[in-house]
């Protein structure tokens, strides 16, 4: 499999900011991924055609809108919002996905309150090129998981997971 890309920008989750993504940063360049966190998205790629999406949560929600909109190499998202919690049902958070050309990799728990399993992998069906890894026992913020995680990313991004 070819690489996907060597660089991403994330986005956050609804409650956080830039720099609560340190931890998601600091693991991709561990992996050799160039990794930079950000607030916007559509600015970033205007800067950088080259560079991959993703994010955690809402962040990873921001990022699935902008690679609907724009041509990137990648996106991932980690613990993605499908639906509120005690709301499962699929709707307007992934109405927009078969817009997404690029390839996709969600990485999620299956106790997630926000994306019960069933309703994430009809959503993942949409997707033309989504890819999706379950964590058994995780909630939404992967926890205990983090460090697969990325690893898992990181494969994908630079084509060694395919």
């Amino acid at each position: 499999m070819p690489v996907l890309a060597t660089r991403i920008v994330l986005g956050h989750g609804a409650s956080g900011t830039a720099a609560s993504m340190r931890p998601y940063v600091a693991g991709f360049a561990a992996r050799g991924v160039s990794a930079h966190a950000v607030d916007l998205f559509l600015a970033a790629v205007a800067a950088d055609a080259g560079l991959a999406l993703g994010g955690h949560s809402f962040g990873g929600r921001m990022a699935s809108l902008a690679a609907s909109r724009t041509t990137v190499p990648a996106l991932v998202c980690f613990s993605y919002p499908v639906h509120r919690p005690g709301q499962p049902e699929l709707g307007s958070r992934v109405a927009h996905w078969p817009s997404i050309t690029c390839p996709v990799l969600l990485l999620s728990g299956d106790r997630d309150p926000f994306a019960r399993l069933d309703l994430l992998r009809t959503a993942v069906a949409s997707l033309p090129q989504g890819r999706l890894i379950v964590y058994p026992g995780a909630g939404h913020g992967l926890a205990g998981h983090l460090d697969g995680a990325l690893a898992a990313a990181a494969d994908f991004l630079l084509g060694a997971g395919g």
